[in-house]
């Protein structure tokens, strides 16, 4: 099971956010790319990378961040926040990402995902949802969109697209365990699919329990873990050692 260590990006800096506030927000590092030379350097094979001032603004801001972060490390990084448009996908693969991914485009804009599926491929593309209460967020997680979490992923997969990360808000930054139920039910509604989950994880017990469903489900590609992290709850160290 790949470990994703996430870099969320607000203002240049690597921040968390309690459940997607931006008024709760963390500060770990003024220089993010120096925390992406730890994680792969702790063994990390990828790295989720979040634009948070993107993803309120609805265009990407902190490229030239983004662009220090690819040029440091030689594993390969996805971006996710304010990718509106396939100029606004260009200019991150041109900075240097492997993969970018759709959040609100992706419930606002479906002739775009084609679009950047037949230009990109289903390997640089990947649907972000952001679940609330069985709804899909966007914008930042600042508005409910209204649409069916599972019916988003199940339309997606239909037309191409083979990767997902799945998100529960109520959990992020929580610490209180991934929504594993939800977890179980997104992959088996996405067969055919990669699925990451994302939230929640704050325990090395959280992270086997999710072994065990990567076992069982076998489209559970991964995890990104923030704030677990950052917080010395787990090591990267530790987690590498239970895929042994």
């Amino acid at each position: 099971m790949l470990i994703l260590p996430a870099i969320d990006i607000l203002s240049g800096k690597c921040v968390r956010l309690f459940q997607g506030d931006y008024n709760k927000e963390t500060v770990y590092s003024d220089t993010p790319a120096e925390m992406a030379k730890k994680w792969e350097k702790s063994g990390a094979e990828y790295i989720h990378l979040v634009d948070l001032d993107g993803a309120k603004k609805g265009r990407p801001i902190n490229i030239d961040t983004i662009k220090a972060i690819c040029c440091s490390v030689s594993i390969p990084c996805e971006i996710g926040g304010g990718i509106r448009t396939q100029a606004n996908a260009e200019v991150l693969f041109n900075a240097g990402v492997a993969r970018v991914i759709l959040g609100t485009a992706a419930c606002e804009n479906r002739e775009l995902v084609t679009t950047l599926l037949h230009r990109y491929g289903c390997d640089r593309i990947v649907i972000g949802i952001d679940a609330k209460d069985g709804k899909v967020a966007v914008k930042g997680w600042l508005e409910d969109s209204g649409i069916d979490t599972l019916d988003l992923a199940i339309e997606f997969s239909r037309i191409g697209i083979s990767r997902f990360i799945y998100t529960d808000i109520s959990r992020d930054g929580a610490l209180t365990g991934p929504n594993f139920e939800a977890v179980i039910k997104f992959c088996k509604a996405v067969p055919n699919c990669q699925v990451i989950a994302s939230g929640g994880v704050g325990s090395i017990d959280h992270v086997k329990k999710l072994f065990k469903i990567y076992k069982t489900e076998e489209n559970l590609e991964g995890v990104i873990i923030g704030k677990a992290l950052y917080d010395n709850k787990i090591t990267l160290e530790e987690i590498l050692e239970i895929k042994i």
